[in-house]
């Protein structure tokens, strides 16, 4: 089984972004980045130093980082790709997440660094001296960005890298910052007001807020996030394109890496099916779901429903009428009576915007009760999961 396991990730990394091929072009995409912020911080740091300009020096370490940022992405996806071990069977892929919150602190430090620095310039402040050869270099800097900007997004979307996409957004923003500090170089050149340590200032508080967003999308994915939309709801088509499935429903999707999926799902089928049956089709959707939606179906549940009987039928949609009155109430599925104990069951999903699910799930189940007291109730209170 485990084997089984493992050829099933090997696949689905394999469908989805190449394997390899993956990992080849987020290198080359980073190799491209270092090479360019590294010739960009040298120019800028020169013309910083020559000028007595806070910002652009600022900007060329902020240059450097970017570099930084490229060379622990490379690492992160070098890591990423090893093979699953037993004390990792699934891959270690999660550590693409960690390469990218390690290079939005490199942009919190850089931010907050930028802005010590800014603050000792306004107290203590320096005349700049700007030359046309320095002006020229910080607007090709500022063209160089944008190209390097646009495309790490990308490639990064191409191929679901968040340290690429990072970076991406980290040179778009750099490029705003060059602009800026071209803008106080002509203010200063027509007017001679110097600009430059309160633009520091700005611009350090800009890449704090940046590496700050990064942070926080970062983290909300290495904590688990709702499935996205469009994969949800292809799974569960690809589940109810087998006639024997009357719907699908409590999708559960891990996470392991950005090229990686591991999922259970519930499916109603008939109650006249065999487990001969059963076991044949549970197969049959596993294999169409990781061929068709690169996912692999770690579990799949199953609801029997009440197929034999019209007043069972009858009872059910009137139940459904009952729970769905709630303006909270997102869905019912796996309604099944046991006739014989006189037992109703079914899974209620409650949106998360009730005040009190519980109290919400309690009344719900007297309105039942007091409808049908002859009745025992089994609610299974559900979260809403997926799409």
């Amino acid at each position: 089984m485990e084997d089984m396991n493992a050829e099933r990730t090997a696949g689905v990394r394999s469908e989805v972004i190449g394997g390899a091929e993956r990992e080849k072009i987020i290198i080359r995409t980073s190799v491209i980045g270092i090479a360019g912020n590294t010739l960009l911080a040298g120019f800028k740091a020169v013309i910083g130093v020559l000028s007595g300009s806070i910002a652009i020096t600022l900007d060329a370490v902020n240059n450097l980082s970017d570099a930084l940022g490229s060379v622990i992405t490379i690492v992160g996806t070098k890591l990423a790709r090893k093979k699953p071990d037993k004390k990792h069977p699934l891959g270690h892929g999660r550590i693409e997440y960690l390469s990218a919150m390690v290079i939005s602190l490199l942009v919190l430090y850089a931010g907050f660094t930028s802005l010590v620095e800014s603050v000792k310039k306004i107290m203590d402040p320096v005349v700049p001296e700007y030359s046309t050869t320095g002006l020229v270099i910080i607007t090709v800097a500022v063209l160089v960005k944008i190209v390097i900007g646009r495309y790490f997004r990308t490639v990064g979307e191409r191929v679901n890298s968040d340290s690429l996409i990072n970076s991406g957004q980290d040179a778009t923003l750099d490029s705003v910052i060059s602009a800026s500090t071209l803008v106080a170089a002509v203010i200063f050149i027509e007017k001679g007001i110097s600009l430059e340590a309160w633009l520091g200032a700005i611009i350090s508080l800009v890449i704090i807020k940046a590496g700050i967003d990064m942070l926080r999308e970062t983290i909300s994915r290495i904590l688990g996030e709702r499935p996205d939309s469009d994969i949800s709801k292809g799974i569960k088509a690809t589940v109810c394109s087998f006639p024997e499935v009357l719907g699908a429903y409590d999708l559960v999707l891990h996470n392991y890496g950005p090229d990686l999926q591991i999922g259970s799902i519930h499916m109603e089928i008939p109650d006249t099916m065999t487990a001969d049956e059963i076991d044949s089709l549970t197969r049959k959707v596993e294999q169409k779901v990781l061929v068709e939606n690169h996912v692999i179906l770690a579990a799949v549940g199953i609801y029997s429903v009440n197929t034999k009987n019209d007043h069972i039928a009858m009872l059910r949609e009137d139940i459904r009428h009952i729970v769905m009155s709630s303006d909270y109430v997102l869905q019912m599925h796996g309604f099944h009576i046991n006739e014989e104990n006189k037992e109703i069951a079914f899974d209620m999903v409650i949106s998360y915007s009730v005040p009190d699910r519980n109290a919400e799930h309690e009344r719900i189940l007297e309105m039942l009760r007091e409808k049908y007291p002859d009745h025992r109730f089994n609610i299974t209170l559900d979260n809403d999961l997926s799409d």
